[in-house]
């Protein structure tokens, strides 16, 4: 079941921490779900007002509403700039070149106005990605210390 506003605005800041979630993004979280009916009201206005109004929200912004859009509202023009491997991932996909970003992605796509994130989510199905540059991440095994 989904807690409601007032559950999400009673959980303590520990266990907010424990989830691994910080200050600015559990006030992120608690202002949007006290905000709800007014955020589905954004289902019935076209795309830019309904970005409009969830990036009037303390902690929302270009990248979150893009997502919101995408997959609440259906926008298929709903582009997550800001998104740390996307850009790159869309240049590589389609010209082949390493180190793209949202400027790149953004000239690339502009023949696509209207369905680029239709474009996006075909590049992303197609499992194109960029080779590997570094070694992987090994985490640390505090446990032993």
């Amino acid at each position: 079941m989904v807690p409601t506003p007032r559950q999400w605005s009673l959980v303590p800041s520990w266990a907010w921490h424990r989830a691994g979630v910080g200050p600015d993004r559990s006030r992120t979280i608690v202002t949007a779900a006290s905000r709800g009916p007014g955020l589905e009201r954004t289902l019935g206005v076209d795309h830019a007002e309904a970005d409009r109004r969830m990036r009037s929200l303390p902690g929302i912004g270009v990248w979150t509403s893009a997502e919101v859009r995408q997959r609440a509202h259906g926008d298929p023009d709903a582009l997550s700039l800001g998104d740390f491997h996307l850009g790159g991932q869309v240049v590589y996909a389609l010209t082949g070149r390493m180190g793209g970003d949202d400027d790149a992605m953004l000239e690339l796509l502009e023949p696509y106005a209207g369905h680029r994130y239709r474009v996006v989510r075909m590049v992303e199905l197609a499992g194109v990605v960029q080779p590997r540059r570094g070694p992987r991440y090994a985490p640390l095994d505090h446990r032993q210390r």
